[in-house]
């Protein structure tokens, strides 16, 4: 029995350390000072997002003394372009420009990062994705850590706004499943993270490893940025900040692709460390230790699974369905134990209209229309 227990403890000890680092995210304090270098704001466009024009008009207030925002979208027909042309008009007093184009890459929204990159006028960038809600503190946040030299990228945890009940269900797998993984990265001494919902790094860093071109060719461009950054002897920065993001998925289909792109993209990042994932997914356990009529096994590993979901979904998303969804949390570790064996049958993903295949290192090799 001792050594049935044996087999579980690398389950058991994951769920401890994720409450632990959950725990330990609620209760960290924002650094503020008066740092305050110039700032400019690259956000990559791609057609209409829910919640777009809420999205954009925010980062337009930002109580921040110097900012500059460039839209980038790489061709002038793109159905975005008349609402980034409506937040110029009524946000007169705010530096915010259009700019049409983008660079050769595999990676589309590198491209128009690359060419947005030629216009940026400060010396720090901040990155996001183009569905990123924020408040008017956001700059403060993500900027201050950079005081730190030995900071080299600053990002952000982002709480998801489901539009369907297919999105519904990806938000709460987010919030309660790869939220705490991402903050168990930094304790187990993870260097290379970094999260699309905000990257914040000064800009010669970034030219110092070769720009936005150098990361032309891959998938998660957001993971490369950040990993090359720290090959400059720096380390990425989780801000206690938390952003606003949308997931506007309307069937379950498209939901478990965008699942299937993340996994596969990391398995592509990570490697053989991806081999290991299932033992994040506490509920495959408790299934096995049930068949090995192992109760307290069972017991151990509901409870700290549960009390895992609700320290990351309530204490730091501040999302209030996690509270009342967190007993079913095992069961979403049972979907994303399917998406984990399904990722590997195919090196295929899709993202928006395209589909994609990628190498073992997760470059892109080819594309073609869906």
């Amino acid at each position: 029995m001792t050594l049935l227990w044996l087999l579980f403890l690398p389950a058991i000890a994951y769920q401890i350390l994720s409450l632990i680092a959950c725990l330990r995210q609620f209760f960290r304090r924002a650094p503020r000072g008066d740092y305050f270098p110039p700032v400019s704001v690259l956000k990559p466009v791609h057609g209409i997002d829910p919640g777009m024009n809420d999205a954009f008009a925010s980062h337009a207030f930002q109580d921040y003394p110097n900012f500059e925002i460039l839209f980038g979208v790489s061709d002038d027909s793109d159905p975005a372009i008349p609402a980034i042309e409506r937040l110029q008009q009524e946000s007169r007093g705010v530096a915010i420009r259009l700019i049409v184009g983008s660079l050769p890459a595999a990676n589309g929204k590198v491209g128009v990062l690359a060419n947005l990159a030629r216009h940026a006028a400060n010396p720090v960038w901040v990155v996001n994705d183009s569905d990123i809600s924020v408040t008017p503190e956001y700059l403060w946040d993500v900027v201050a850590p950079l005081r730190n030299l030995g900071v080299g990228v600053v990002t952000c945890l982002y709480r998801p706004e489901p539009y369907s009940a297919a999105a519904a269900w990806e938000a709460f797998g987010i919030a309660i499943d790869f939220m705490p993984s991402t903050l168990v990265a930094p304790l187990v001494g993870v260097r290379e993270f970094g999260l699309g919902s905000t990257l914040a790094f000064h800009a010669d860093d970034l030219m110092d490893v070769g720009g936005f071109e150098a990361l032309s060719d891959y998938l998660a461009d957001d993971y490369q940025l950040a990993k090359r950054i720290t090959t400059l002897g720096k380390f990425p920065y989780l801000s206690t900040y938390v952003v606003e993001t949308s997931l506007g998925d309307k069937d379950w289909a498209g939901t478990w692709q965008h699942q299937l792109r993340w996994a596969r993209t990391i398995r592509a990042s990570k490697g053989a460390g991806y081999l290991g994932l299932p033992i994040t997914h506490a509920g495959i356990w408790a299934v096995l230790a049930s068949f090995l009529q192992l109760w307290p096994v069972v017991g151990v590993l509901l409870a700290l699974r549960i009390a895992a979901a609700l320290a990351s979904g309530w204490l730091v998303l501040r999302l209030r369905p996690s509270a009342l969804w967190a007993a079913i949390a095992p069961l979403w570790d049972l979907y994303a134990f399917g998406i984990w064996v399904a990722s590997h049958f195919s090196n295929e993903v899709r993202w928006r209209d395209r589909r994609m295949k990628i190498t073992r290192d997760g470059r892109i090799v080819d594309r073609e229309q869906a």
